[in-house]
């Protein structure tokens, strides 16, 4: 039987300093009381719609001051959280509540068309969360005495990732998980209760809740949020609020650096930055070092590893470029093709086995089984080297997916609606460099005899049926797309055409 433990939250274990400020959005503000009795009103939501322990509920916020009352409240009532990114259509929201098999999903207000759609087409409840409705709503049911009791290995948290299979899988994190990476996010970014956290990044994407959300609650500090990022906006915050602690993707890091305000930035309150989500460039953290005189470190996770898998210490030396050393009970090696170990200076497939391993995917047993080995090995699809002295470099990508600003954008996804097109006969899906957002999505599509459709008309079909960062911005059209011996298309030969074959658009 799995060991059953009293309650607790990353909330429940800092509100020994009630008035301390936990969270704010420019001039609100909750304190760690103003939090914990928040989320208890949003426990007693949950139960009076019925929510039992072990009950899946939705939460479609952007990072604004009831996302912690919602995520928390959540977990309080002994439900397993299903973060979603408040961007998705109407057939993406429908597919991740039909999934996770949710009850309720909790969706911001400025998003209820796509979110009341989508939970319908699911058979799911939605509450709208619009600020003083939903407060006012959930103050009038009445909260649970306690925290729900869970034990170390019940679900605390299905977040959604797909690799290159095309169909989202959700990777079960469990309440040990999430604790124990947490204990490690405040311990090597050294987090205590005088730190400030600027929540730049999303709070449905595993790094942004663990290591910012969950880390800075759990020892009581202040989280002080930006609901979408903007370089200037980030900028202000840091001086107004006096950040300590800045985490982002390397997207986030160049648009700071090359804003016009940057020169002019006060931050030198800033003492640690971390970057993950993708590589970042040497040259953009020795810029971004010298010009805010901060210390940047990088590490690397997924969303299968609670996310933190390594990270550079702050006090040993750093390698830029590297994504550093094991994280404390987290075991890493390279192995080749039939999963054996390969020695130093080789590279491999990395693998990663420890106690921020997922349970497994939800409900994909054989998936599970393919990615954990019988010895608890799990399979992470990139390419990686260490070196002699025990650091660890991510060369290559064994898997498909196109990173996007630190949004993982997953091929298959897109080509399955690509393909819905009439017209389409072929499509792929691929990432092309781009010089601020690493890479941007494109995609070869190569059109059935008889049909006609421009490459900007297949691109605002796509754009219509998934996430803003998701369609691609470079459609090309082709007589054939490259293939292989046995018919199966060869995405390393696409080539990019000359410019009238495309679209040249890059908004966001």
């Amino acid at each position: 039987m799995p060991t059953r433990s009293p309650g607790s939250t990353p909330l429940s274990r800092s509100i020994a300093h009630p008035q301390r400020t936990a969270v704010r959005q420019d001039d609100l503000t909750l304190s760690y009381a103003d939090l914990d009795a928040a989320s208890a009103r949003v426990a007693g939501l949950l139960r009076a719609k019925g929510v039992e322990p072990g009950d899946r509920v939705g939460i479609m916020l952007p990072n604004v001051l009831q996302f912690p009352s919602c995520y928390f409240g959540t977990l309080r009532a002994g439900a397993v959280v299903v973060p979603m990114n408040p961007l998705l259509k109407e057939r993406e929201v429908s597919f991740y509540l039909r999934d996770s098999g949710a009850r309720v999903v909790l969706a911001w207000h400025e998003f209820a068309d796509a979110a009341h759609a989508g939970a319908e087409q699911a058979d799911a409840e939605c509450i709208l969360v619009e600020p003083g409705a939903f407060e006012s709503l959930a103050a009038r049911c009445e909260p649970p005495a306690g925290v729900a009791e869970r034990g170390d290995s019940d679900t605390a948290v299905i977040l959604y990732t797909s690799g290159t299979t095309g169909t989202p899988k959700g990777a079960e994190l469990t309440h040990r998980n999430l604790r124990r990476n947490v204990e490690a996010s405040v311990a090597l970014f050294g987090i205590d209760e005088r730190s400030v956290t600027l929540g730049a990044l999303p709070f449905f994407h595993a790094f942004g809740q663990t290591c910012a959300l969950n880390a800075t609650v759990a020892v009581g500090g202040c989280l002080t949020l930006l609901p979408r990022f903007d370089a200037g906006k980030a900028l202000e915050m840091i001086e107004r609020d006096g950040v300590t602690i800045f985490e982002g993707v390397p997207t986030m890091y160049a648009a700071m650096l090359d804003h016009p305000h940057a020169a002019d930035a006060d931050t030198s309150t800033l003492v640690v930055c971390v970057s993950g989500g993708a590589a970042m460039p040497v040259e953009v953290m020795r810029a971004f070092e010298q010009r805010f005189g901060c210390q940047v470190l990088e590490g690397y996770g997924l969303s299968e590893t609670s996310p933190l898998a390594t990270f550079n210490r702050r006090d040993r030396e750093r390698r830029p470029g590297s994504i550093g050393l094991p994280i404390e009970g987290v075991e890493l090696r390279v192995a080749d093709d039939d999963g054996a170990p390969l020695p130093a200076g080789e590279r491999g497939e990395l693998m990663i086995r420890g106690h921020n391993v997922m349970k497994g995917y939800w409900r994909h047993p054989d998936a599970t089984a393919d990615a954990i080995d019988p010895d608890g090995w799990f399979h992470t699809g990139d390419i990686a080297r260490i070196d002699a002295d025990g650091y660890w470099f991510i060369v290559d990508r064994k898997k498909e997916l196109v990173i996007r600003g630190g949004f993982n954008v997953y091929p298959r996804e897109i080509e399955e609606v690509i393909y819905e097109h009439p017209a389409v006969r072929e499509a792929a899906v691929i990432g092309v460099p781009h010089e601020t957002l690493g890479e941007e999505v494109a995609a070869a599509i190569a059109l059935k005899a008889g049909f006609s459709v421009t490459a900007a008309e297949l691109r605002a079909y796509v754009k219509q049926r998934v996430a803003a960062y998701k369609y691609p911005r470079h459609v090309w059209i082709l007589d054939e797309l490259p293939k292989t011996p046995t018919g199966k298309i060869l995405k390393r030969a696409i080539t990019r055409p000359a410019p009238s074959g495309e679209t040249q658009r890059s908004d966001v």
